[in-house]
């Protein structure tokens, strides 16, 4: 399981959410990035907490990509 700093304490990042719910926690993270009175300390965590959860993201489509391809039937005929 992957970790994330967040208020300079470890906290676990849920990698079983669905890639639905990554891209959701993502955007709702980018809101708070866009509020120009967010600290810097406070923005640096959510930046950090947000690419975690973007890589995680990616590592689904990857996965699923490769499962599609898995699947499909061989062109060597």
């Amino acid at each position: 399981m992957a970790k994330e700093i967040k208020n300079d304490a470890i906290t676990d990042i849920q990698e079983d959410e669905s890639f639905e719910v990554k891209l959701k926690k993502a955007k709702e993270i980018l809101e708070k990035l866009g509020n120009p009175e967010i600290p810097l300390k406070d923005a640096m965590l959510e930046y950090k907490h947000g690419i975690a959860i973007l890589n995680e993201a990616s590592q689904i489509i990857e996965n699923a990509k490769l499962e599609y391809e898995q699947l499909q039937p061989s062109n060597e005929d």
